[in-house]
């Protein structure tokens, strides 16, 4: 029932937007730059942030926007991030995250990297079907965000040399509990899944490149890649 109530609370759409614009930044974010993002009074913001993170989602601190410190620097504003906690909810009851850690210890006591990560680049193929290759980053990024990755290009538009120097980065680990314990396995089946979604041939391509706190694939252009 708590993963319930804690999804039902982004029923309201003012909740959501806040969650989402939050979420979406990928940093701490105040009380007056979330109210500006979702078009709403600073009071009714902070109202619906609280709540947020009374139900979970969201997790609260406090620093000093202004990036100063002592006197004259203000007091700490309170802000907000996404909170650590998954929440998942299904009807009747399920459990494929323990399947799912029992099927990653068994192919890993086996040895079966190479074998699952075959599988993973065969989904990918399957799931882009007969379509074309992305044509480029943002094509990239929405393919990306379909599939729940929460991905942002990051990076500057072009090098001295003329080379399109983005990169796409990842928010969202789809496969993330399941990854914390089986690292090198779940990572690897993650790369091979988005290089059978991607192709080989294609103008951009997945390549392993684990930042903290980020999935472990970044996306770039080939003309970028080394």
């Amino acid at each position: 029932m708590e993963d319930i109530e804690a999804i039902a609370a982004l029923q309201d759409p003012v909740r959501r937007r806040l969650y989402e614009y939050v979420v979406g930044q990928g940093r701490e974010v105040g009380r007056n730059e979330a109210a500006e993002a979702a078009g709403v009074a600073r009071t009714l913001a902070a109202h619906h942030l609280d709540r947020l993170v009374e139900a979970g989602l969201l997790e609260a601190g406090s620093r000093r926007l202004t990036g100063r410190s002592g006197p004259g620097a203000g007091r700490p504003a309170k802000v907000y991030t996404r909170a650590g906690t998954e929440w998942a909810v299904s009807l009747p009851a399920r459990d494929y995250r323990t399947a799912a850690d029992l099927l990653a210890e068994a192919a890993e006591e086996a040895g079966l990297d190479a074998t699952l990560c075959a599988a993973a680049r065969r989904r990918g193929e399957a799931l882009r079907g007969s379509a074309a290759p992305c044509a480029d980053l943002e094509e990239a990024v929405e393919v990306l965000a379909a599939r729940g990755y929460e991905p942002h290009i990051e990076g500057a538009e072009e090098t001295a040399a003329g080379a399109d120097a983005r990169v796409v980065r990842m928010r969202n680990c789809p496969f993330h509990a399941v990854a914390e314990r089986f690292p090198p396995l779940v990572c690897g089946m993650n790369l091979a899944l988005l290089e059978g979604l991607f192709g080989t041939d294609g103008p951009v391509q997945a390549r392993m490149d684990a930042r903290p706190g980020e999935c472990c694939v970044m996306v770039t252009s080939k003309i970028n890649s080394h």
